[in-house]
């Protein structure tokens, strides 16, 4: 269905009349610097465009007061002096005769993304629109914002289609206090936000932006503030948030719509946050958020400064949310020691109202979000330019990021031709590979397992694979004969690492041991899922058992699969499903669906062909993006299921960082995490 791109020129119109260096960094250029970036990597010309029109009065009614809307309606007519004596008025706010334009734009660009996606016209969208929207509140502009852009999507939502979950991320880096103000109560939105809060001595210095402040009455627990208390957090310290904080949550709220306050001045570069995400953080975020909601994401601008970071963040977004594979993450995937401090005392304030926070498998100490009398806290001075932070990224970086997207989204290797009738349109079915004798020469390592048509059926899989290896496939699905898992998983490995890769993640699932001649030497990380036991052979040969809760397995996938996978950051990933393996189809689709992340897309799942009429095509569907099917009712873990998991993680704690929860000791920020 694509992805929607809502804009309107106009909202370039209004800028600062007067000197105010507070406010002159929220100019036009923050929109056309974005727009350009889109036009000139072929993005723009990919998404539905839709001009945005104003929003009504009536509309703008869903959350401001008719007195707050008549004083922004009466600016139009205000000379220079009376604007500006009006925005004193306000907390970090300017006004000028366009602003009741381009605010009402703004609105109408949201109201029409939600409407696009909630009909089914789009899969997703972004609507590029200024002001910005999550600090205005009922009867007041506030930090740039004039009125809330997504919290009258939201009650738009609820309105006129009739939701009852809608989950908003506010990944901007300061507080929507906004947006919280006007769902404080209300059980049926869940707002998240992150936010520089440095103990409440950054803007807009509010008690109420910290991890304590959960929400009131019916909504309790449905407002949850994750507070940055150093400058310098980075992809690692991001991810960390979502794995073990908003998707836990998430999962279990099951929303109909997610809306992404999508402020980019929590990207490196940026003035006003200081932080060292890179743009490549913003494509896994949005990924991450793809498998909620049906996939339906209506991401809304708020802020972002740094023009250049800006203008890289919104590509990255909006390449994910066209279904391009993500870029590879670079740097240290190590959580600084202040983020974990956050990330507890977040889940120490919100366990009391989720049962997926209660089931959590890492000891929750007391909240520790203060720092020690006498300690001071970091100077900003510490957090580098945009141009410093850059320059300190691996020089691989570049070669990376530019990696071209195959042409080829998705393909299927068949042991049945016939088998082909269940796939999804626009699925490639691999045919009979030419390379016979280098086919025949990997069989003979299973000379019995591998005869006529398993032989034919390993060239095309060998082909296939070949085809994800040298970039001309994104990634596929290989069936195999009946006996013959095990031997295909060894023989992918070997030709895995023959042809380059260096790090190949494999999750194996039912009855599939590892290889018994492959090296422990780092190249290849073995996750076995199944069985009763919880093992750690190494730091690279690890099993789980298959949990039977839905709490369960979502803490097994957010808690330890995800953080491995991230850790290990590897080429290519391999999902092999063996004899008894006990995947529903729903949970087979949600661990093929987030696999895709850190391998920047390149994964391939090996079936056995008696499963292939149940599994292949919901498999095939969520590897060409489509989001995977709900898991059902969320039920908590089993006490058997918590403990397994804590087991494995404090023993891989150690080595793997993104499996932390729990702050170890004191120490500074990862460079660039």
């Amino acid at each position: 269905m694509g992805t929607a791109l809502v804009y309107h020129e106009d909202m370039t119109a209004t800028r600062l009349l007067w000197d105010d260096p507070e406010c002159e960094i929220e100019c036009p250029e923050r929109l056309t610097a974005a727009l350009d970036g889109l036009r000139q990597r072929g993005l723009q010309q990919r998404c539905l465009c839709l001009t945005a029109c104003e929003a009504s009065e009536e509309e703008l009614g869903m959350v401001h007061s008719p007195e707050y809307v008549a004083l922004v309606r009466r600016t139009q007519t205000l000379d220079k002096e009376e604007l500006q004596a009006l925005s004193k008025q306000f907390d970090a706010v300017y006004f000028h005769p366009n602003t009741f334009h381009c605010a009402r734009l703004a609105v109408g660009a949201a109201l029409q993304l939600v409407d696009a996606v909630l009909t089914g016209a789009v899969h997703n969208g972004l609507a590029l629109v200024r002001p910005p929207g999550h600090h205005s509140q009922k009867e007041a502009a506030n930090g740039f914002c004039v009125f809330n852009n997504v919290a009258i999507a939201a009650k738009h939502a609820k309105q006129k289609y009739g939701l009852q979950r809608i989950l908003i991320v506010d990944w901007d880096i300061h507080h929507g206090q906004g947006i919280q103000y006007i769902f404080d109560d209300d059980p049926s939105v869940l707002y998240f936000s992150w936010h520089r809060y440095e103990h409440g001595r950054f803007w807009p210095f509010l008690q109420e932006s910290d991890a304590h402040a959960v929400g009131q009455g019916q909504g309790q627990g449905f407002t949850v503030n994750l507070p940055w208390n150093q400058v310098g957090m980075g992809n690692a310290d991001y991810l960390a948030a979502f794995l073990h904080v908003l998707l836990p949550l998430a999962f279990e709220f099951d929303p109909e719509l997610v809306l992404v306050s999508a402020g980019f001045d929590s990207a490196i570069g940026d003035p006003e946050g200081r932080m060292r995400a890179t743009p490549e953080c913003f494509a896994h975020l949005t990924q991450l958020l793809q498998v909620l909601a049906g996939g339906r994401i209506c991401a809304v601008l708020e802020g972002g400064y740094h023009l250049e970071s800006l203008a890289q963040s919104v590509c990255k977004m909006v390449q994910t949310l066209l279904g391009d594979p993500t870029p590879p993450l670079l740097g240290l995937m190590v959580p600084c020691q202040s983020a974990l401090e956050s990330i507890q005392s977040v889940q120490t304030a919100q366990a009391p109202h989720w049962t997926s926070l209660q089931q959590n498998v890492a000891p929750i100490l007391g909240p520790s979000t203060h720092f020690p009398e006498g300690r001071s806290l970091p100077l900003l001075a510490e957090s580098p330019t945009y141009e410093a932070a850059e320059a300190a990224l691996s020089p691989l970086q570049g070669e990376l990021c530019l990696r071209p997207t195959p042409p080829i989204c998705t393909a299927v290797a068949l042991a049945v031709p016939g088998a082909a009738l269940a796939l999804p349109p626009g699925v490639l079915l691999q045919e009979e590979s030419a390379l016979r004798e280098e086919t025949e020469a990997w069989a003979r390592l299973h000379k019995s397992l591998f005869q006529d048509e398993s032989l034919v059926t390993l060239g095309k899989i060998l082909c296939l694979l070949g085809g994800i290896l040298d970039g001309q496939v994104r990634n596929g699905i290989a069936v195999t004969a009946a006996l013959a898992t095990a031997a295909t998983v060894e023989v992918i490995i070997q030709r895995c690492l023959s042809h380059g890769a260096q790090r190949l993640l494999c999750v194996a699932l039912g009855q599939l041991d590892r290889p018994l001649d492959l090296a422990d030497d780092g190249r290849v990380l073995w996750l076995n899922i199944r069985g009763k036991e919880a093992a750690v052979e190494s730091m690279f040969h690890i099993s789980t058992p298959l949990p039977q809760t839905t709490g369960g397995f979502l803490s097994c996938i957010l808690g330890l699969v995800l953080p491995l996978a991230y850790g290990f950051q590897p080429d290519v990933v391999l999902m092999a499903l063996g004899p008894a393996h006990g995947l529903q189809n729903a949970q087979a689709a949600l661990l093929a669906s987030v696999l895709r992340g850190p391998a920047g897309g390149r994964i391939l799942a090996v079936v056995e062909e008696e499963s292939i009429l149940q599994l292949a095509r919901t498999l095939a569907q969520v590897l060409l993006g489509e989001a995977p099917p709900s898991l059902g009712p969320f039920l908590m873990a089993s006490p058997e299921e918590i403990r397994a998991l804590r087991l494995l993680k404090t023993q891989l704690e150690p080595r793997w960082k993104l499996l932390q929860v729990a702050a170890p000791r004191p120490g500074p920020c990862s460079p660039i995490a």
